[in-house]
This record gives structure tokens, C-alpha cells and sequence, in this order.
């Protein structure tokens, strides 16, 4: 399917929408059940592309690993593979070798790790040759660029015979990603040392317990359905999103406080989470270091309402599964809106002049086969038409998001 059609929508909607498990929370809990030996019990696994693709590596004896476009998987797995002495080949598609792993595959060398990059220092695809033993208990990592290779380091850290002491350097960035991981391995028994103020996180050798552990539904894939809520026309619209937790380990359910400046009402029930519409703020203000897969549903969101926004936090969009910043630049500019740098790398605004009457025919956006680029968009169908390229990709996270999308509105799938 080449692309999709999304009519716009002039009704009002009164749904209950089951969504999405966690990939986050499944990612994580499939490496901890694998290093209790696969004796655990987990449920509610996401049917997302990245788990799927886990699930299938875990149990693969092959030689080579191909990720496919999964920079979770690729490093999670990294670490695991390491730990448990395997002889991998770790690859993905084109552009996941375009994604840099060298600040994970050099804190697993200096561990002890045999690893050698098979073609560009620093990226996929790379060699494991090993784990003879274990050089150090402590070692330094940057906390700015991804969570991922901390909650990867983590992980495995209780197998290590020493142990290990994990300092964290400059700015930390996704903190409540590596508190997911920290709060997961706990529930499978090992605990963690945090010391936020010194920036240390320390695990002794310990053994993971086996137990049942249920899945929790998608944050991230609930941000879309709060930019639907906030974009409808009509103020007696409500969804009501199954399977979400008011104290949840999701980074995520930030978008609760930040929809809450933008129209959506929050109302936790037995079964999820009710969304209903309320008046919105005049501006929005968010740094989005802590939950950065919300910034493209929020900038999508405000221009459409045309409130002025600044963002902060956002450049690790720039490594995601395409330059984010840029692809948010150039889809954003079909709506008459734009994100422009204001302090180089740090600090951007969204302005807009989004205006129905001035666009001639729905906008075809483009997804860069990002996932999150397609469901982004997708709410604009509340106001106008619109045209999303590969919708496909949304496999990667929320594969039912077009059926679901078709409770709301008319889906013309071509």
C-alpha cells in the first residue's frame, strides 16, 4: 500500500479504544525473562514489528542477527548477546547501520567484550566474538545521547561476576526510560543502587527470579489518540483508552500534563483512561528530554490549533529511525506551519498559519519509514483530508492503529 487517505471527520466520536501493548515495557521484559533462563511467564506482549522481531531473535540460533529497523532490539540485544558468551553477527537494515552504537560497544569492550565493528568504526554492523571475563566493575557512560545503552548495560549487570558501577557523564537524558528498566528488574528481583545526585547507578552480581509479568499498554501509542480528542470539532467527543495505568513506568503518559494544556481532559477509570475535550492554553512550553517520542505528535497537535510552542530536549530526534527535526521541517511546512531553530541544537519553536481554506488539496506527507511520522500526522484528519505515504510503518509500534483510526473516521486504504 502506497498510501492511505484519511477523510475529514465532521462527527462526533464516543469510542473505547483497546490499545497497543508497550514495546518499551515488552523490549525490556523479554531480556530479563531470557536471563532467567525463558522461565518466567509474560503476558500482553505488543504485537509490534521491534518485539516480534526480539521474540524472534531470542529464539534464532542463526549466526547473524538482522534487526531489521529496531534500534531497541539492536541494542538491547548487543548486551545480551555479550553476556551470554554468543557468537553474533548484529545487523539491520541500511539505515540502522546508519545509527551509532560505539558508545554501547565500547563500554561492553572495556568490560571484556570481544567486539569488532565489520565495517564503519562506531556503527552496525559489528561482531561479537565473546565474554572470556570481565576486565572492570565501573565504567563511565554518556547520559545525553540514548537511554537505551544504559538500560542495555543494566540489564545485564547482575550477571557480571563483579558486578557493576555505572557514573553517568554530562546532561542524563530519557531518565524515565532507565527508571522503567530499573523498576522491571525489580519486579524479577534484582535490585539497583540509584544515586541521581551523583550520577551513579550501581547493581551487585544477583540472580533474576523467574516470574509473571503482564504488559502494560502503549503511552506512546496513546499520544495520537490525544491529538485526535484535541483536534475534533465537536466538544462532546470523548475516547477512552484501555489498558493504561495512572502511575505508570512509561516515560510517556507525560502527554496526560502536556494534552492537558492543549484541549484534553484526563479521567483514569477502572478500565484505562478517559479523554474528553476542555479548553486549551494560549502557548505551550516543554522540554521534552524525558519523553522525546511525544515531540512530533505535539508539534503536529499545536499547529494544527495554531498555538505557539517552544520545544526543548529534542535532539536525539535527530538519531531516531530518520533525522526527526528535519522530516517534522519539512512535513510540517505542508500545513503552513514550520519548526525553526531558534538556539542551535537546543531550543525551537513551532509557528504556524495552518488554515484549511489555504490548502488546496489534502497534504501527502511523507513517513522516512518512521512510524511515529505516520501517526503523527494522521490526527490532522479531525480538521482537514489527508494523505499519508507508506502507512506500513506503523507496524513498527502500533500495527492496529489504521483499524482503530477507522472508529473515528473514514480510512481509504489504497
Amino acid at each position: 500500500m502506497d498510501s492511505l487517505l484519511i477523510r475529514e471527520n465532521n462527527k462526533s466520536f464516543n469510542q473505547k479504544i483497546p490499545l497497543a501493548s508497550s514495546k518499551s515495557e515488552s523490549n525490556r521484559a523479554l531480556i530479563i525473562n531470557a536471563l532467567t533462563g525463558f522461565k518466567g511467564e509474560l503476558s500482553n506482549l505488543a504485537s509490534a514489528r521491534d518485539t516480534q522481531t526480539m521474540i524472534r531473535l531470542l529464539e534464532s540460533n542463526d549466526a547473524v542477527a538482522d534487526v531489521l529497523d529496531a534500534g531497541t532490539t539492536m541494542r538491547f540485544l548487543t548486551a545480551y548477546f555479550s553476556i551470554t558468551n554468543q557468537q553474533k553477527k548484529m545487523t539491520g537494515t541500511p539505515r540502522m547501520c546508519e545509527r551509532p552504537i560505539g558508545i554501547l560497544v565500547e563500554a561492553l569492550k572495556s568490560l571484556g567484550v570481544k567486539i569488532e565493528y565489520l565495517e564503519k568504526e562506531g556503527y552496525p554492523p559489528h561482531q561479537i566474538h565473546g565474554f572470556p571475563e570481565q576486565l572492570t566493575s565501573e565504567l563511565s557512560i554518556r547520559g545525553d545521547v540514548s537511554s537505551q545503552y544504559i538500560s542495555a548495560l543494566l540489564m545485564i549487570a547482575p550477571l557480571l561476576p563483579q558486578g557493576l558501577k555505572i557514573n553517568l557523564t554530562g546532561e542524563i537524558g530519557s531518565i524515565p526510560y532507565i527508571q522503567m528498566t530499573i523498576r522491571q528488574m525489580e519486579a524479577f528481583g534484582v535490585k539497583v543502587e540509584e544515586n541521581w545526585e551523583a550520577k551513579t547507578l550501581s547493581v551487585a552480581p544477583q540472580v533474576y527470579k523467574p516470574v509473571a509479568y503482564k504488559i502494560e499498554s502503549d503511552w506512546s501509542g496513546a499520544s495520537y489518540w490525544y491529538s485526535i480528542v484535541a483536534l475534533a470539532k465537536d466538544e462532546n467527543s470523548r475516547v477512552e483508552l484501555l489498558g493504561l495505568k495512572e502511575n505508570s513506568l512509561q516515560g510517556d503518559s507525560a502527554i496526560v500534563a502536556i494534552m492537558d494544556q492543549l484541549g484534553v481532559k484526563s479521567t483514569f477509570t477502572a478500565e484505562g483512561v478517559l479523554l474528553e475535550k476542555q479548553p486549551p492554553a494560549a502557548s505551550l512550553e516543554w522540554d521534552f528530554t524525558n519523553c522525546p517520542d511525544l515531540a512530533q505528535t505535539v508539534a503536529v497537535t499545536v499547529a494544527a490549533k495554531r498555538i505557539p510552542a517552544v520545544f526543548t530536549g529534542i535532539e536525539s530526534l535527530k538519531i531516531k529511525e530518520t533525522d526527526r527535526v528535519v522530516a517534522l521541517q519539512n512535513e510540517l511546512k505542508k500545513i503552513n506551519a514550520d519548526l525553526v531553530e531558534v538556539e542551535s541544537n537546543t531550543r525551537y519553536e513551532v509557528r504556524s498559519d495552518f488554515n484549511k481554506s489555504n490548502l488546496a488539496a489534502a497534504p501527502l506527507i511523507k513517513t522516512y519509514e518512521d512510524h511515529r511520522m505516520a501517526m503523527a500526522f494522521a490526527p490532522l484528519a479531525m480538521l482537514i483530508d489527508v494523505e499519508i505515504e507508506e502507512p506500513g510503518v506503523v507496524v513498527k509500534s502500533y500495527p492496529s492503529f489504521w483499524d482503530d483510526l477507522e472508529k473515528v473516521t473514514e480510512v481509504v486504504k489504497g
